[in-house]
Order: C-alpha cells, then sequence, then structure tokens
C-alpha cells in the first residue's frame, strides 16, 4: 500500500488513532470500473426522479395532505442517502482515492447510516397510514393528520440523528494499532470497529441494538400492521372492494421488497461465509437501487402523482402560450 499508510497519526502509551483509512473495495475483478459508471448513471437517475417527485408534491397544493407528507420524506431521504454514499464512492474508486481521512470516514458513515435508517422507518409510517385508511376508513381523517404525521417524522429524525450520533461516536475511543484496511466500499460500521485492538464490546453492543431498531423493529411492525389489513380484507364481503383496498397498498409493498429483501439476504447469507465481492455488489445495491426505484414507483403506480404531474405541464404549456401572446413586434415605423 505504499508509504501513505504512514501518514502522520495520533497516539499515546496506550491509544494510537490513524490519519486515514483504506477503503478496498473489490477485489480481482477485472473491468470494474463499468460498475462504478452504472453507479454514476444510477446516481443520475436518482436525483433526477427524487428532485421531481419532491417539486411535484411541493408545487401541487393537493398533494399537501398527510400520506404525501411522508413520501416527500421519503425522497428527501433517498436523495440525502444517494448523495452522501455515490459521489464519494466515484471519486473513491473511479480516480483510485482509496485514503479517506479518520474524521471524512466517521461523517460518511453517520449520513450513509442515518439515511438509510430514515428510509427504513419512512416505511413503517407508512404502513402506518395505510393501516388506519383501511382498518379505520371513517376515522381516518382524524387521525392521520399532518400536525400528526410532522410529529411522527420529526420524532424519528431526531431519535434516529441521536443514536446513530452516538454509535458512530463510540468509534473515537477505539484505538487502530494494526491494519487500517476497511475491506468494503465505504466507512462502514462493522467493517470499521472490527479493526480496533482494544475493548470493543460497547461498539459491539450498540452495532446489533442499531441493527435491530433499524432493520428488525420495522421489518415487524410493517409485518403486524399487514396482518392486521389482511384481517380487516376478510371481513369485507366484496371480492372487488377487497382488491380495490388492495390495490392501495401495492406502491408501498414494492418499497419494502426492494429496500428490506437484499439486506435480508446480505445478513443470511453472511452466515455462510459470502465472498466479500458479492456481499460489496449487494450492500451498494441495496443502498442505491431503492432510491432511484422509489420516484419511479410513486410516478408510474400512484394516478394522484401522475395526474399532478400532467397538469404542471399543461399549466406550464398555457404560461409559455399565453406570455408569447403578451409578446408584441416593435414597430420601428
Amino acid at each position: 500500500m505504499g508509504s501513505e499508510e504512514k501518514a502522520a497519526p495520533t497516539f499515546n502509551v496506550t491509544f494510537f488513532r490513524p490519519a486515514n483509512f483504506y477503503l478496498s473495495g473489490f477485489s480481482n475483478i477485472p473491468h470494474v470500473k463499468i460498475y462504478y459508471v452504472f453507479l454514476c448513471f444510477v446516481y443520475i437517475l436518482t436525483v433526477f426522479g427524487n428532485v421531481l417527485l419532491l417539486s411535484v408534491i411541493y408545487l401541487v397544493k393537493t398533494l399537501h395532505t398527510p400520506k404525501y407528507m411522508i413520501v416527500f420524506n421519503l425522497a428527501l431521504a433517498d436523495l440525502c442517502g444517494s448523495t452522501a454514499l455515490i459521489p464519494k464512492l466515484l471519486d473513491t474508486f473511479l480516480f483510485n482515492r482509496r485514503y479517506i481521512l479518520y474524521e471524512a470516514c466517521l461523517s460518511s458513515m453517520f449520513f450513509v447510516l442515518f439515511f438509510a435508517s430514515v428510509q427504513s422507518w419512512t416505511l413503517v409510517i407508512m404502513a402506518y397510514d395505510r393501516f388506519i385508511a383501511i382498518c379505520f376508513p371513517l376515522r381516518y381523517h382524524s387521525i392521520v393528520t399532518k400536525p400528526a404525521i410532522a410529529a411522527m417524522l420529526l420524532f424519528i429524525w431526531f431519535f434516529l440523528l441521536s443514536m446513530l450520533a452516538f454509535t458512530v461516536g463510540l468509534i473515537d475511543r477505539l484505538s487502530f494499532c494494526g491494519s487500517v484496511v476497511v475491506k468494503s466500499f465505504f466507512c462502514d460500521h462493522g467493517p470499521v470497529y472490527h479493526l480496533a485492538c482494544n475493548d470493543k464490546s460497547l461498539n459491539y453492543i450498540m452495532a446489533w441494538t442499531a441493527f435491530t431498531i433499524i432493520l428488525c423493529f420495522p421489518l415487524i411492525l410493517i409485518a403486524l400492521t399487514y396482518v392486521s389489513i389482511s384481517i380487516a380484507l376478510s371481513r369485507i364481503a366484496s371480492a372487488e372492494e377487497r382488491l380495490k383496498a388492495l390495490k392501495t397498498c401495492t406502491s408501498h409493498l414494492i418499497l419494502v421488497a426492494i429496500l428490506f429483501l437484499p439486506i435480508v439476504g446480505t445478513n443470511i447469507a453472511a452466515a455462510s461465509n459470502l465472498h466479500p465481492n458479492a456481499r460489496i455488489i449487494n450492500s451498494s445495491l441495496t443502498h442505491t437501487i431503492p432510491a432511484l426505484l422509489n420516484p419511479i414507483i410513486y410516478s408510474l403506480k400512484t394516478e394522484e402523482v401522475l395526474n399532478s404531474i400532467r397538469k404542471l405541464c399543461k399549466r406550464n404549456r398555457l404560461s409559455n402560450i399565453t406570455s408569447s401572446k403578451k409578446v408584441k413586434p416593435v414597430s420601428l415605423l
């Protein structure tokens, strides 16, 4: 790894903090840069799709509802999460700048994990919205209000920010006296704290706590929500009404599958010694593809959003026609 690894570390008799970490990324894969170019295109489309969805929700007043407050929050988390990860990933591996400053590593770790956890819990609030809409339709507008959803969203942002700030902050108490090679494509929490050579039991406990809160609890709550929805639908006599109610959940179920199935698959496969390259591909796609697909699903699967986009385009076209009619030719005579 050359002389760069000997960049001035901070240490005393018992504590050693490296100036940099080294991100290993893929090993022995030919033409791997093609994959990074693919991620670059994914990022461009992700930014376009999410900015479009955010703009439509912001500009169309009929979408200023509790349901679309949740969709807005998901699109914002998707956009921020992709921006926290992909540009740095491309800079690291396309331009071979694999050394990352210690402080930059912790900062990257925090933002990537924070926005991923916001995505996860936003899907829980979406499930709650569908649960109330189907199980308590007459009370929906009195329960799912703008202040109630705003309070839920603010709570998850504040709680997850506090929890992950504490989890990442615990890295600062570790001593890295051995290797500084992080076997991942970004400064992931597990690969970083496992490099420490002093007691990391508290980091281990917090890693499992964060894993449970970010992944397990949301999955359990979403599963319980859909069990309740299934029971409520079974009591509806008309098959046509059941299908109509179920259709309102399809977008959410697709988002849940896209986000959670790859993560669950990776963790199950980890028990059977999954190859590091396969794990990196799975993990990188898990962090990037949902953010790309979420706005597409909500644009193509939701009639309200499609109609709103059409209205905006029509309004824009009419304003252009009106402004062009107002422009009169200047006579020189």
